[in-house]
């Protein structure tokens, strides 16, 4: 009996250590397991860390790069800003003669051309003429040369002057020695006569041109001069004409000199007869004339047409101050109309045409640093053309462009921004 409660007894306790190492077993094998996927999953959690480093670093490598082609691009940028215009020095500034004004609206002139010719002012002019047939024996002023008020032009004689000198002196002496008598000695009927013959023999000299200085130098010492006389000058001026020679014949009333004062001459200007200009006196005008331009007036306008050149003229006033003009020159005749409105307008020299066409003007944003900027073109005003596309007060190059120009395109830019 104890024999078989030992057998039992020693088959459960065999039978409890083989379960335990079975379980023991399984154990060990699920912690072996376990640990296995412990150490994959560091392994990929290493594997992933890595690949977000290696991820960032790549990013922050394609960010550098980014950043770094924006900076480059950020400089081109920059340096393409810089390159679209130019920064001069007031040196050559000054050298090249570049001028910078600032534009505003203003009141400006548009044009209407005529062609014309500078005149001898005729209300200032003189024509030296003899009164009477002579000769002319000398003269005493050239053609050209400026003369003054009595200055002696020219020495003739005539037949008919000796005549009225001889009569001259003949009744100044009666009358003089009839005179002298008194109404004591000599009829009052006597006296007149004497009187009216002398005043007679004198007006007949002043007729025929002499001076009152030459008519009372008349005596019997110069008897062999008689018929001598000279042309004086009746107002100062300058010499135009003087188609003679000595010893020429010349009849009363022809023209031996020309004088006129220079100082301010006429100009008539041939228009259209279909043109309609509406012109009133003292209306502007601008003369050109070899680069130099002359401010001129309206003073007539003509209400019949030239039956040779079928033009209707327009006579003009112009100061000649600096003796550049005279009479014969023609010149370029500019009728200048205001506008009705201010506007704003550049010298035409301050556009520059850029490559693509478009008309451009150099716009100062800093002193000697310039920039070209497009614009668009109005009427032309004269040497003046309206802009379209600047605020006003914008300083600009209005004289000395083109260089401006040129100094852009030595450095090989372009400098219209295209």
């Amino acid at each position: 009996m104890n024999t078989v409660i030992s057998k039992k007894f020693l088959a459960v306790v065999i039978s409890s250590l083989l379960v335990g190492f079975t379980t023991n077993h399984d154990a060990f094998a699920q912690s072996s397991d376990g640990t296995g996927s412990v150490t994959n999953v560091s392994k990929q959690e290493e594997k992933e860390h890595q690949d977000e480093h290696e991820h960032e670093k790549g990013h922050e490598e394609d960010k550098g790069d980014h950043d770094e082609h924006g900076h480059e691009g950020g400089n081109k940028e920059g340096e393409e800003e810089h390159e679209e215009g130019i920064t001069i020095d007031p040196k050559k500034m000054s050298l090249a003669k570049i001028k910078v004004e600032s534009v505003k609206p203003e009141y400006q002139f548009s044009s209407v051309y005529a062609p014309g010719e500078i005149k001898a002012n005729g209300y200032k002019s003189y024509v030296v003429s003899p009164r009477t047939e002579s000769v002319i024996i000398s003269r005493h002023a050239a053609l050209g040369e400026y003369v003054e008020i009595g200055q002696k032009l020219v020495t003739l004689f005539s037949e008919a002057m000796a005549q009225a000198q001889a009569d001259y002196l003949i009744a100044s002496t009666e009358w003089q020695r009839v005179k002298k008598l008194g109404n004591k000695t000599v009829s009052e009927s006597r006296l007149l006569q004497a009187e009216t013959t002398y005043n007679a023999s004198y007006g007949k000299l002043i007729a025929l041109g002499l001076t009152e200085k030459a008519i009372n130098g008349i005596s019997n010492k110069d008897i062999k001069a008689f018929g001598q006389y000279a042309l004086t000058a009746h107002r100062e001026g300058v010499v135009l004409q003087d188609d003679f020679i000595q010893g020429q014949r010349v009849d009363a009333g022809d023209s031996v000199m020309l004088l006129a004062d220079e100082k301010q001459l006429w100009v008539e200007a041939k228009v259209s007869p279909n043109k309609k200009l509406n012109l009133s006196i003292d209306s502007p005008a601008v003369l050109k004339l070899e680069g130099q331009s002359y401010n001129a007036k309206v003073i007539q306008e003509a209400h019949t047409i030239d039956p040779v050149t079928r033009t209707r003229i327009i006579r003009l006033g112009v100061q000649n101050a600096d003796d550049n003009l005279h009479s014969g020159m023609f010149v370029k005749v500019y009728f200048q109309f205001a506008t009705k409105q201010k506007v704003m307008a550049v010298p035409e020299e301050a556009l520059i045409r850029s490559a693509d066409g478009d008309w451009t003007v150099f716009v100062e944003d800093h002193p000697g640093e310039f920039k070209a900027v497009e614009v668009e073109l109005g009427r032309a005003l004269g040497d003046f053309r309206e802009i379209i596309g600047l605020d006003s007060g914008t300083r600009i190059v209005t004289k000395g462009a083109f260089f401006v120009a040129s100094e852009i395109a030595k450095g090989g830019f372009d400098p219209h921004n295209h």
